[in-house]
């Protein structure tokens, strides 16, 4: 069985050995590959070791752990970033959401949820804890209009390019259309899809598209139906 490779990203060494730990006893499918202080040692070891689930620490020096998974994202679509934090506030949940992480977990989970975690992140799913799921949503629903038209740090949990893609599945566009008209690969788009449909909690572009437009993350980005 293919190991799940994991890069562990958190300034204090104590919890990266805590991680580490965790991750040891389910050594058989979950492997770790490498460890990082700051969001730009994570960035040089994506770039070398290429994982498929990053552990991000949000709050460190030199570069937090939004603006790494930011650029991970960009970098490296196919890499799915878990958010770890001890800090349940708004402002953390929805700005990792919004800078692409796949999921969004507290530092006192338990091992078996980690784990549980890091499966569901590797297949495409978007592991949350419940607490920060019910933040992210009521930060969706509560947004005022105008605060939503009026920056471009809007509450959206779509990254811009998820958005274009998004979009283009509300047209009915197939993913062979999509990677010609963004000029990108059909695997590029298939990763910018499962991202799409694992932060909106749907199973299939229908519901996507529905769910899109019931948070108004559509009309807000000026797409009509054309």
């Amino acid at each position: 069985m293919e190991h799940i490779r994991v890069l562990i990203v958190d300034d204090h060494p104590m919890v990266r050995v805590g991680l580490q730990h965790c991750i040891a006893s389910h050594k058989s499918e979950v492997e770790v590959v490498g460890e990082a202080a700051n969001g730009r040692e994570a960035l040089q070891a994506v770039e070398s070791l290429r994982p498929q689930v990053v552990l991000m620490d949000l709050v460190m020096p030199k570069m937090d752990g939004v603006a790494a998974t930011r650029e991970i994202r960009a970098r490296w679509p196919t890499i799915r970033v878990i958010a770890l934090t001890s800090f349940p506030e708004d402002a953390y949940v929805t700005k990792a959401m919004k800078a692409g992480a796949a999921g969004f977990l507290h530092k006192d989970v338990e091992p078996s949820e980690l784990i549980a975690a890091i499966r569901q992140a590797h297949r495409g799913e978007a592991p949350l804890h419940p607490q920060a799921a019910q933040v992210l949503l009521d930060s969706w629903r509560d947004a005022p209009a105008e605060q939503i038209a009026e920056t471009s740090d809007s509450l959206s949990p779509l990254t811009p390019r998820e958005t274009e893609v998004l979009c283009l599945l509300a047209k009915g566009r197939p993913n062979r259309a999509i990677a010609q008209e963004l000029v990108v690969s059909e695997k590029t788009v298939k990763a910018h899809v499962s991202n799409i449909l694992s932060k909106l909690d749907v199973r299939n572009r229908t519901q996507a598209v529905r769910r899109a437009r019931q948070l108004d993350l559509i009309p807000r980005l000026g797409f009509s139906d054309d």
